[in-house]
């Protein structure tokens, strides 16, 4: 037995995170540590599984669901039934999935949920006040039950799962990913663990042919809310946001939802914002120029996160190395861009040539920047060559109006870099409301300084998708004479902004590009950009939990 003492003052151990442990050590610490939990498909099936069992006779003592806990085994839980059989009492777990089969095909249960089910045994013994000898487990896609007989070495299995729960939960590293490739299929956590990407990584670096399966999601599954209205007002009716503009009502179940925008002056009540930060669904807030003014967070409690991030990135080599690769993704993409937007055109390719060169000395001489000054100063040459290449590759249809004149940012002063700069926004918003919920500190770059309020980890990650999430379908949709120069912008003084009509049109074209698939270039799987945005984020975490190299591969074809 495990003494009080041994305890101390550590919170209670969840019987459920012994399960996770028992199935793999690093789906425990993300778990119970980082408090990364992710309810899939699978674990919502189980949850109704529970709550429709049906009842057993009136004749048979039962507890159903019952809350045990017990401070000498520092452990609590929710046990499925507690029924009398021959005169004892046996703790019962239901499991949806298949049971482990011994030599003679017997059913036996899994470690995991036999660590799990001897667990809710003891604590139910010492809660009644009765021995309780036995467990069961019914697998319900085999239709068997699998028994564990609770004795003196279920109780001794039961004490070295604590002993190691509370080892790895005052540890500050991630365990690494498990051997059993197979446990990680059926995962809730594998697209946040992201085995297959160090796997691949690891058979990269030993020459194999083989891949991994492809555990991160393809494609997006809910989609960001854009609200544009001055007069809006996003409230909230059971599990559905309700946007309410002078056009009327409308209804949008949560689970369709991915992040709210609020474009300007819109309005959200309280209720809203605790659904949204309930359900993990980050809310923006934008002007109507497209400048990100603030963000919501809904990841509390990961501090070993953002210990590992403050660590790495006070290492003046590995900022300097991130940094770089950083860069060199930017300028490639600006460079390979140029390339294949004035291919097979001999008139349009001498136009940009020039800048094409920059360019191109710009990247040969990145390998010897000593320092983030100097990376600086490549970056900046090459972006003032590929800026006055852009104009080249617009078409002589293009109403003149809609021709950039240079770069200008705060305010833009033309129509085209109005465009730009409410891309760049929507495009940092994205970026921002990715990290927090990877669960990164914004904050804390390795490229970009505090300078301004602007969050610098958020600006270096921006500098990987300019291109491919903005420069290119803002071109594209000049060319296709998609914008209309009076009706679309607004025209002041001193700036340009976009009409209500134009923030509409830019924001589809934005979402539109989020929704398109591209190979990534390392792992080879094709992605939504959406989801490319957030696995770049999630590999850039890699960097300093044991799997490096794997960041700022992306790269435009």
């Amino acid at each position: 037995m495990i003494r009080s003492s041994e305890v101390g003052d550590e919170p209670p151990l969840r019987v459920m995170a012994l399960h996770a442990l028992l199935y793999c050590e690093r789906l425990f610490y993300l778990e119970e540590v980082e408090e990364i939990r992710v309810a899939d498909a699978n674990v919502y099936a189980g949850r109704r599984l529970h709550l429709e069992r049906l009842p057993l006779d009136d004749e048979t003592p039962e507890y159903r669901s019952l809350e045990v806990s017990s401070d000498t085994w520092g452990l609590l839980g929710k046990v499925d039934a507690v029924r009398k059989r021959d005169g004892q009492w046996v703790a019962y777990e239901h499991k949806k999935g298949r049971c482990h089969r011994g030599d003679n095909n017997e059913p036996l249960p899994w470690p995991s949920d036999r660590i799990q089910v001897i667990a809710y045994a003891v604590l139910v013994e010492e809660h009644l006040g009765e021995p309780v000898r036995q467990a069961r487990i019914r697998y319900h896609a085999d239709n068997v039950t699998a028994f564990v007989d609770i004795d003196d070495a279920a109780r001794a299995d039961l004490r070295a799962a604590i002993e190691r729960a509370r080892v790895l939960r005052n540890s500050t590293e991630r365990p690494p990913v498990t051997e059993n490739e197979r446990l990680c299929v059926k995962c809730s956590l594998a697209v946040v663990c992201l085995p297959e990407e160090e796997r691949l990584l690891a058979r990269h670096n030993d020459g194999e042919e083989e891949e991994p399966p492809r555990l991160f999601p393809s494609n997006r599954e809910r989609h960001t809310l854009h609200v544009t209205s001055a007069k809006a007002r996003v409230g909230r009716s059971g599990e559905s946001l309700i946007v309410e503009t002078e056009e009327g009502k409308q209804r949008i179940p949560i689970e369709q939802i991915d992040s709210v925008l609020i474009h300007g002056f819109g309005q959200v009540s309280t209720q809203a914002l605790h659904l949204c930060a309930y359900r993990n669904i980050g809310v923006n807030w934008l002007t109507f120029g497209g400048r990100f003014v603030a963000g919501t967070s809904a990841s509390p409690g990961r501090v070993q996160q953002r210990l590992r991030q403050y660590r790495a990135l006070t290492n003046d080599e590995l900022c300097l190395e991130l940094s770089r690769r950083t860069v060199h993704a930017k300028i490639e993409s600006q460079l390979r861009y140029l390339l294949r937007a004035s291919r097979g055109d001999p008139a349009n390719r001498q136009a940009v040539q020039e800048s094409i060169d920059r360019i191109r000395e710009a990247l040969r001489k990145l390998d010897q920047a000593a320092g983030l000054d100097s990376l600086r100063g490549l970056e900046g040459i090459a972006a003032k060559a590929y800026f006055a290449a852009l104009p080249s590759l617009l078409s002589s249809r293009c109403d003149p109006l809609l021709l950039p004149h240079g770069r200008s940012k705060h305010p833009p002063e033309d129509r085209f870099n109005a465009l730009l700069s409410f891309g760049y926004g929507m495009l940092f918003s994205l970026v921002h409301r990715t990290l927090l919920g990877v669960g990164l500190e914004p904050s804390l770059g390795f490229y970009h300084q505090p300078r301004s309020a602007a969050p610098p980890l958020v600006l270096d990650l921006v500098e990987i998708f300019r291109v491919p999430l903005v420069d290119i379908p803002t071109i594209g949709s000049v060319n296709r004479n998609q914008w209309d120069p009076a009706a679309d912008f607004t025209v002041a003084a001193d700036h340009i902004w976009l009409s209500d009509d134009g923030r509409k049109k830019a924001i589809g074209l934005f979402e539109e590009r989020l929704n398109e698939n591209y190979k990534h270039p390392f792992t080879g799987q094709s992605l939504a950009y959406a989801r490319i945005v957030e696995l770049e984020a999630r590999l850039l975490e890699k960097e300093w939990t044991g799997a490096s190299g794997l960041f700022a591969r992306m790269r435009m074809r």
